[in-house]
């Protein structure tokens, strides 16, 4: 029974210094992309102007994606966009900008 213990808190272990272990690889590979990025957005600066770009572009926070529509917003920008239109083609104009994703 020791055995089996003492097996389960090794593979235990070696299973989370593993994760912890790839989390700085991760982060180092984001900022990486991020200097790649803005290395090339600053081709043609020079000097100062490149030192003060490169310092700006990478302490910016990266861009968020911009979070999907809940279901309320959307029924909102639908009506808005529906007015004017009646019956069946403002049925019709509902149901497919609903079913829209994004």
């Amino acid at each position: 029974m020791k055995i089996q213990a003492t097996m389960s808190a090794l593979v235990l272990g070696a299973a989370l210094s593993v994760s912890f272990a790839a989390a700085p690889a991760f982060a180092q590979n984001s900022q990486q992309s991020k200097m790649s990025t803005c290395n090339t957005q600053a081709a043609g600066k020079k000097g100062d102007e490149r030192k003060a770009y490169m310092k700006d572009c990478l302490s910016s926070a990266p861009v968020a994606a911009t979070a999907p529509m809940t279901q309320q917003q959307k029924m909102t920008a639908c009506n808005k966009s529906a007015t004017g239109k009646k019956g069946d083609e403002r049925k019709a104009f509902m149901k497919d900008c609903l079913s829209n994703k994004g």
